[in-house]
């Protein structure tokens, strides 16, 4: 401890990342800036109490050095907790840490995850929907993440395990061998409901993952279950809303998709029937398009579908040498973009951006959200 201060003079990076979380209004971009101003979360937690307030202009009570003890401590008995289930701390900044999430100013500085799923994979689905699903609305589900499933590859169904539509898809996703991300509003020390335990076990012993923002000991709570929808917005390409009325959490997470500038897209239904209100609404307003299968989705998002051997193409055209190695650095790096393949390559990027565009215009490359890039069959 350091002299006559009380405070730590150093800190284990995971407690000082766990409880750097916890401050009062943090998220990704507010965690982000501090950060730039103090170097490292341990900073938070070491510096006196009048060098931090006038590092960062945070309010007294925030840098009190009683407050940031408490943090310290209840963060400590989290590590342990974490580490004794082989829980993963995704802090912002570092590689664990989801992409998609990334780009979301109002994310959570540490996402918490039990289960191997790559939440960076190419192809990310999210199917919301009302917890009273009927058989129409199961149906298509399972139809659709089949037929996601039969046609693309590095795939992973995102949901949010309530009841409904998001258990559903959950369950189609491992009925087809497709990893599923459950995004849960609690801590990873229960499941809610606990009816879907066993769903959850299996999401993760097949190769999904159980995410969540929230510390084994937060409560549980309804505004929980609100603050969840917008993770589950955040991590995927596109929300697929199945079922809904006109207000509910399904709902609530097409609009925030829709401000996150992913794609929303939404099951039309009879005008009398409840459940579809919410997804007639969406389309109407324009907020969502209509998805009537899979192919709606890869075609409005420019998917490339998986490489079948009857249906492969030879090569048409011939590559320049420089071509052939932007090609084939893109098909070992699917998920980088300009900037990372400049680095890769050690190309310019008015140069690399120049080849780029010729190899689209001649067929060549398309381009897939996130500002990446796939080789086509004719490539």
């Amino acid at each position: 401890m350091a002299a006559n201060s009380g405070l730590p003079t150093s800190v284990d990076p995971l407690v000082a990342r766990i409880a750097f979380s916890k401050i009062k209004g943090i998220n990704r971009s507010t965690a982000s800036r501090l950060i730039g101003l103090l170097g490292s979360p341990e900073a938070f937690f070491t510096l006196p109490q009048s060098a931090l307030s006038a590092s960062c202009g945070l309010d007294s009570r925030i840098c009190d050095q009683s407050s940031r003890l408490s943090l310290l401590e209840a963060a400590a008995e989290e590590a342990r907790f974490i580490r004794s289930k082989a829980i993963t701390a995704a802090f912002i900044g570092s590689d664990a840490y989801p992409r998609r999430l990334s780009s979301c100013d109002d994310a959570p500085a540490i996402l918490y995850s039990i289960g191997p799923c790559n939440l960076d994979c190419l192809h990310s689905v999210a199917i919301v929907g009302t917890r009273h699903a009927t058989p129409y609305g199961i149906d298509f589900i399972n139809h659709l993440v089949a037929d996601l499933a039969d046609s693309l590859d590095s795939l992973v169904i995102i949901s949010g395990l309530a009841y409904g539509i998001d258990v559903a898809a959950h369950r189609a996703a491992l009925d087809n061998g497709i990893p599923t991300a459950a995004v849960v509003a609690h801590g990873l020390n229960t499941i809610y409901p606990a009816d879907h335990r066993s769903t959850a076990a299996k999401i993760v012993s097949e190769g999904g993952a159980i995410v969540t923002e929230y510390t084994s000991g937060a409560p549980i709570h309804k505004g929980n279950f609100l603050a969840r929808n917008r993770i589950v917005a955040a991590l995927a390409d596109v929300v697929i809303v199945v079922e809904s009325d006109t207000k509910g959490g399904a709902m609530s997470t097409a609009r925030i998709a829709s401000a996150y500038n992913r794609e929303v897209m939404a099951v039309p239904g009879r005008t009398t029937d409840t459940y579809s209100r919410g997804c007639n609404a969406l389309i109407a307003e324009n907020t969502a398009s209509i998805v009537r299968s899979a192919d709606d989705i890869i075609e409005a998002l420019n998917w490339t579908t998986r490489s079948r051997p009857d249906t492969q193409t030879t090569l048409t055209f011939e590559m320049t040498a420089e071509q052939r190695q932007i090609a084939d650095y893109i098909i070992s790096h699917p998920d980088h973009t300009v900037n990372d393949i400049c680095v890769g390559l050690g190309l310019p990027f008015n140069k690399l951006s120049s080849m780029l565009f010729e190899m689209e215009m001649s067929d060549m490359l398309i381009t897939l959200p996130g500002g990446r890039y796939a080789v086509t069959a004719r490539g």
